[in-house]
């Protein structure tokens, strides 16, 4: 059974606050999760300015431990929390082993 780690949508329309659970990939967005591991509300608090996030550190670690792939907004937070190691700014650019050489270049 794969497992992903997604948000699960929960609040009022226009309000959305996000649970951070551990589920089978081929359930629904808001079906029953396997483990709930955290919240996440996207709205800053006006006095404090701050979007709040919990999380449990431990059951997040298992749960990547044995192999649940975390969605891209859920990796975001995750990096951010320093869970794992932030991605590479371009993943796609090809770097040459030897670096060229311009010391036969003329001006």
């Amino acid at each position: 059974m794969a497992v992903r780690i997604r948000f699960a949508r929960h609040g009022l329309r226009n309000r959305p606050m996000f649970h951070i659970v551990a589920m089978n990939a081929r359930s629904k967005r808001d079906g029953k999760p396997l483990e709930k591991l955290g919240t996440y509300n996207p709205h800053p608090n006006m006095e404090e300015k701050a979007k709040h996030i919990t999380l449990d550190f431990a059951r997040t670690k298992y749960w990547l431990g044995v192999g649940a792939q975390p969605t891209d907004g859920v990796r975001f937070l995750l990096e951010r929390a320093g869970l794992l190691p932030p991605r590479p700014l371009y993943p796609n650019v090809k770097r040459s082993a030897e670096p060229v050489s311009r010391a036969g270049q003329s001006n």
